[in-house]
């Protein structure tokens, strides 16, 4: 009788792993966390270092709502645009996952951008920001907090906005972003 269980497990494990063959967000930042294309990094918010005395208040509550960013940019050279065609495709694909609400698209100095997020339009789990340039490469950042809201993320850019923070204090990171 314990081998038909276990055996019952083990089927049962492979076919839950089976149902779930697009990536996600996630496992994408793991399985890239050490390629030598791309940047990664974990970040407090509070490394931002934005001056909470120049913040109204809700652009105050958006940023105690947020805790971390989780950063990985695809560096573009001159060796290797087919990983980057492959990479920014991958992307794309888990972004048109109906996981993902669309928030807003933008132009910036940098490229084209898009917000996205995952979870009730209330209850945000997760914010993620994917933006691309056709010579530098992409870059896709989450954000994770509490009692996010879509309404937060927005107040969050204009903190980030009002404080001219421009990458300092984030190495290589930093360097890619103002490029």
């Amino acid at each position: 009788m314990g081998k038909l269980k276990s055996m019952g497990v083990i089927l049962l494990l492979m076919s839950l792993s089976a149902c779930s063959s697009t990536q996600s967000l996630q496992e994408y930042y793991v399985d890239n966390s050490e390629n030598p294309n791309f940047l990664s990094v974990d970040l407090p918010v509070s490394l931002l270092n934005i001056e909470e005395a120049n913040l109204t208040a809700e652009e105050k509550e958006a940023l105690q709502s947020l805790s971390k960013l989780n950063v990985l940019a695809f560096k573009k050279n001159g060796t290797n645009e087919a990983e980057y065609k492959a990479e920014k495709t991958k992307v794309k694909t888990i972004l048109k996952s109906d996981k993902f609400n669309e928030l807003m698209r933008m132009n910036t100095e940098y490229g084209k951008a898009t917000i996205k997020y995952m979870g009730e339009d209330d209850a945000v789990d997760e914010v993620v920001i994917y933006g691309d340039n056709a010579e530098k490469g992409f870059l896709l950042v989450r954000v994770l907090g509490d009692d996010m809201n879509p309404a937060h993320l927005m107040q969050f850019i204009k903190a980030v906005q009002k404080s001219d923070y421009k990458g300092e204090g984030l190495g290589e990171l930093g360097e890619f972003i103002r490029g």
